[in-house]
């Protein structure tokens, strides 16, 4: 105000930009507020998700699903019902102790429920939706806050009706006449354990199917929407930003946890993203020779020294739709010789899987190409015989050596997202090094979203294995690997992408290039 008064010249444009902020904060809320009972937002510089996304997930399954009863005819019921569940809430152990609640992914694809402890049913034919929500005590508004009426979450999740749980057993009863119940029932081909099958109430007499709904439902998951793409986007555009963040803050004396710390801040004071995607990976020095550092045992505890590499793995979700996203850096803020050497062949095997995703492209293929960039690459350092051909290499599997991992993963509501293996259209795992641990082999689809994180490591169980075979043993050099390479670590390069009609789109906007980490990392490059 004393600026207004100081100046007549400058009033007028103050006063304008003044109400224009005004209007353009009340047209956020006016927007926010209206949109708020059938959305996601967290705050008004975030992304608003309209569960339209669910409604249309629903709409994709009972197409399916009517396409594939009607083409096996096992049932003479009328009528087919879909009966999800939802993740429950738990507690730490015998304590009080609730941990933050995220949805059952199956549950929340179908549905986007915040909620725990519900049941979802889809009358396939009539494509209608009911929630079945916890009838909660009176004493809940006191501790919790005032719940949402029924009528008030039917709207926010656009579904037709929600009821109470404990109203599900007769709806079964009611519908089971002429209805056949279907529930889930396959396993998670990543983690080998069975998907959640809602739990019917034992004293119904109902029919139940569980051939069916699995398969349809995981193959759609497969395939993203353009509204779910645009979430997955979004969580993929923050957490590059954070990632920067980490690499900005990055000195020689850093903590290992403190690059995750300034990850999770950006994530979350930026992004909105209450959850990461999976504990944080901030590994310095040889740790990065653990695929998976980062865990309870080891928590981003060491010192990043000059000298290192430090790969950073990390991911923020939001709306429950995951980023995984991976930087490999110098803790010093430049390159060694031989470190950008080893880098920029891991960045080659990214570059070169990246040209040539586009649909009909068979994953494992992806992983081989990517292979011979950093086999060359290791030749190149003296770690592989310069006498071995890439073609003895590749069939022996060399490689396996310093790649373990596989090439990438599908990603979606979950990290590694389901679909990998095991449907209809999947191709068998391949039972060699190195490509068993591919997480899928299939051709991929258009708008399937992929992760693309070619890598290489110096772990010592694996160049110490007393099994490795002669032919692999023949094409190392284990005197070049025992002088410059022992406790090197290793270098990741991760980026999330949707496959297009003629390639691929990367979401991934973090620096690649060792010229440019090395400019962000010392000012002088401003990134994006």
């Amino acid at each position: 105000w004393m600026l207004l008064a100081t100046s007549s010249a400058t009033t007028p444009l103050l006063v304008v930009d003044v109400a224009s902020r005004r209007r353009r904060r009340n047209n956020t809320k006016a927007m926010t507020t209206s949109s708020s009972s059938s959305s996601f937002q967290m705050g008004r510089d975030t992304l608003r998700v309209d569960f339209e996304l669910h409604r249309e997930n629903r709409l994709r399954l009972a197409q399916a699903m009517e396409e594939k009863i009607n083409a096996e005819k096992k049932t003479k019921k009328e009528r087919n019902l879909v009966l999800v569940e939802s993740g429950k809430q738990t507690q730490r152990y015998g304590t009080d102790n609730e941990p933050l609640f995220r949805q059952e992914s199956y549950f929340h694809w179908m549905f986007g429920c915040r909620e725990s402890d519900c049941f979802g049913a889809l009358d396939v034919e009539k494509k209608k939706a009911i929630l079945f929500v916890p009838r909660l005590p009176d004493e809940y508004v006191v501790w919790m806050g005032k719940p949402l009426s029924n009528e008030e979450l039917a709207s926010k999740y656009k579904v037709e009706e929600v009821r109470y749980a404990d109203e599900l057993e007769a709806y079964l009863e009611e519908e089971g006449v002429t209805a056949l119940v279907h529930v889930l029932s396959g396993t998670n081909t990543d983690s080998g354990l069975p998907t959640l099958k809602a739990n019917v109430p034992s004293s119904s007499k109902v029919e139940i199917d569980e051939s069916i709904l699995f398969e349809e439902i995981t193959l759609l998951r497969t395939l993203k929407t353009k509204r779910e793409q645009e979430v997955l986007e979004y969580a993929s555009k923050i957490s590059s930003q954070a990632h920067v963040a980490a690499i900005k803050s990055l000195r020689p004396g850093t903590m290992e946890y403190q690059l995750e710390a300034a990850f999770l801040h950006h994530i979350y004071n930026q992004g909105g993203m209450r959850f990461s995607s999976y504990p944080s990976i901030c590994a310095s020095g040889n740790n990065a020779a653990v695929l998976h550092y980062g865990h309870s045992g080891a928590p981003n505890d060491k010192e990043c020294k000059s000298g290192e590499l430090v790969l950073m793995d990390m991911g923020g979700e939001y709306h429950c739709m995951c980023a995984d996203i991976t930087t490999t850096v110098p803790v010093s803020g430049k390159f060694t010789s031989d470190q950008k050497i080893f880098y920029d062949g891991v960045l080659q095997a990214h570059k070169d899987v990246l040209a040539n995703i586009k649909p009909g492209a068979v994953w494992t293929d992806l992983h081989l190409l990517a292979e011979r960039s950093i086999l060359s690459m290791l030749q190149k350092l003296n770690v592989l015989n310069e006498s071995s051909s890439m073609e003895e290499m590749l069939e022996n599997r060399v490689c396996a050596v310093f790649m373990p991992h596989g090439l990438g993963h599908l990603l979606g509501i979950d990290t590694h997202d389901v679909g990998g293996y095991g449907l209809r259209n999947s191709r068998d795992r391949i039972l060699k090094p190195g490509l068993k641990s591919c997480r899928t082999a299939k051709a991929l689809e258009e708008n399937n979203v992929m992760t693309v994180e070619p890598g290489c490591y110096f772990v010592d169980a694996l160049i110490d294995d007393v099994n490795m075979s002669e032919n692999v043993k023949k094409c190392i050099n284990f005197d070049t690997i025992d002088k410059k390479f022992r406790g090197f670590g290793g270098v990741r390069i991760e980026d999330n992408l949707v496959v297009t009609k003629t390639g691929c789109k990367s979401w991934t906007n973090v620096p690649r290039e060792t010229e440019d980490i090395e400019r962000v990392m010392s000012g002088e490059l401003v990134w994006p």
